[in-house]
């Protein structure tokens, strides 16, 4: 893995699933919000352990998609990848690396039993619908054109497709 990808990975699934639920924690430490952790309980581990497992498999999979296909660049913003991407999970849903995040951060809530860290997991979700469909797409669509406006009206955003979408061929 190169300086750059390691650079996105730490900034943006870091601060989504590391800093910010730490930061949480950490202030509602001794307050009515604090974490109701007890490692014994075995509930939590239940609720968690799935999403977890199926959160990191969909990130893996994503950056593993992005590395062989996407050509130079990473996952970030900044740094964007210059080839388009519809294969492996990009064929179900448009965004599966940000559903293995949310996928995630809903099983350190679960395992924490925090409301701070499911607070914080809602405000993800909701800045990311609007950050989405107003940001990133209409860039995506300048990037990559009519691909892309083809792929945005065949895979859904958030929700997977039952069957992998197939582009027409060229």
């Amino acid at each position: 893995m190169n300086i750059r990808m390691l650079k996105a990975i730490l900034i943006l699934p870091g601060t989504a699933l590391v800093w910010v639920p730490v930061l949480a924690i950490w202030f509602s430490r001794n307050t009515v919000w604090a974490a109701d952790f007890t490692p014994d309980d075995t509930g939590p581990w239940l609720m968690a352990l799935p999403l977890a497992a199926v959160g990191i498999w969909l990130m893996r999979w994503s950056v593993s998609i992005y590395r062989t296909e996407g050509g130079d660049g990473t996952p970030a913003p900044w740094d964007p990848i210059s080839n388009f991407v519809a294969s492996g999970p990009y064929q179900y849903v448009r965004n599966p690396m940000l559903i293995g995040v949310i996928l995630f951060q809903g099983a350190e809530a679960a395992y924490l039993q925090s409301w701070p860290v499911f607070i914080w997991m809602l405000v993800f979700i909701i800045t990311n619908m609007f950050y989405f469909p107003l940001s990133e797409e209409p860039g995506l669509e300048k990037r990559f054109g009519e691909t892309y406006v083809r792929y945005k009206e065949n895979v859904p955003r958030w929700i997977p497709r039952l069957t992998p979408w197939q582009p027409p061929e060229q």
